[in-house]
């Protein structure tokens, strides 16, 4: 431990020389802090999580991170605040376009199992973007509130399968395959996808969307008339007014109104709102980033724009697809 700790002092050291942009303090510590972003006289805590991003279970990797994967990221923060008593409420802060199918799965069922074993309220406050996956898993919140120039909605799956074969005939590559039936490199990139690959794929797509209008019915049952949901569940997305008009949303607002969501489900008339996080200097007020932007060695927003590339089933708003 000792050496290790020595090399890290060293790499920072060269990397502070090498960079004025590097700051130290910055680099992280081994444990999850606790941060209080808004002080109060009262000992009850709301617990302030940010799901940014692509949602997807792949490791951050960056030579800087203390993270893991969205989805540990989040899971982390449910375990420590299922055990301490003294966080009566949580706002789920999400600025993300969705993501993987599994992996926003997992995000909600963890979200569902905290209020189920807690009886505590979550409430679901959408920045920017909240679409797709990240609207699936709003819907395991107890109320939504949505920013006024919010984008949400864009429900249904999206498949992607990029394709190379017309790049590697032009350089003259070709990959031969041997396979134990003709569906066993289905999706691959070094052919041409066949009408039998997309109509296999198609019953994959089918099943996954019907699972997420079951979680959009569970999560607004009232709200949003279910003769309705297909129609809006069409993939389109919406501003925060027009979510609001068809029962996607519960209210329009800023961070203070589902601060005080959060405080009214749980029954205080004041909290502390706190954050948990390995980077607490640069957690100094409620808007203030998970780690910065300055960070040339960070592979999170790279790895956000490659993830769109790779084959797979996605909750995700993909304006442009490859």
């Amino acid at each position: 431990m000792k050496k290790a700790a020595l090399l890290v002092s060293v790499l920072a050291a060269a990397l502070a020389a090498c960079s004025p942009q590097i700051r130290l303090d910055l680099l992280g510590e081994d444990r999850l802090q606790e941060v209080v972003l808004l002080p109060s006289a009262a000992r009850e805590k709301v617990l302030m999580i940010d799901i940014d991003g692509t949602i997807s279970s792949a490791l951050e990797t960056g030579f800087l991170a203390r993270e893991k994967s969205v989805v540990a990221r989040v899971f982390e923060r449910l375990e420590r605040a299922a055990a301490d008593p003294l966080v009566k409420a949580i706002i789920l802060r999400l600025d993300t376009p969705g993501g993987e199918v599994t992996a926003s799965d997992i995000v909600y069922h963890e979200v569902l199992r905290f209020k189920e074993r807690t009886g505590r309220p979550v409430v679901g406050l959408m920045m920017s973007v909240a679409a797709s996956g990240g609207y699936y898993i709003a819907s395991a919140c107890d109320t939504i509130v949505a920013h006024p120039s919010s984008l949400t909605g864009s429900i249904g799956v999206i498949s992607i399968f990029p394709s190379l074969e017309s790049l590697m005939s032009k350089v003259g590559v070709k990959v031969n395959v041997i396979k134990s039936g003709p569906s066993k490199d289905s999706g691959s990139p070094f052919r041409e996808m066949t009408e039998e690959d997309r109509k296999l794929f198609q019953v994959i797509i089918d099943e996954y969307y019907e699972g997420f209008l079951e979680v959009v019915a569970r999560g607004r049952k009232g709200k949003v008339p279910a003769a309705d949901l297909r129609t809006i569940a069409d993939g389109r997305i919406y501003t925060a007014p027009q979510a609001l008009k068809l029962g996607l949303i519960d209210a329009i607002g800023y961070f203070d109104d589902a601060f005080g969501k959060a405080k009214d489900l749980a029954s205080l008339k004041s909290a502390r709102l706190v954050s948990y996080t390995y980077f607490p200097k640069s957690k100094s007020n409620i808007y203030a980033g998970r780690l910065g932007d300055f960070s040339p060695l960070d592979a999170k927003v790279l790895e956000s724009m490659l993830a769109v590339l790779k084959a797979g089933f996605y909750y995700l708003w993909l304006p442009q697809t490859p």
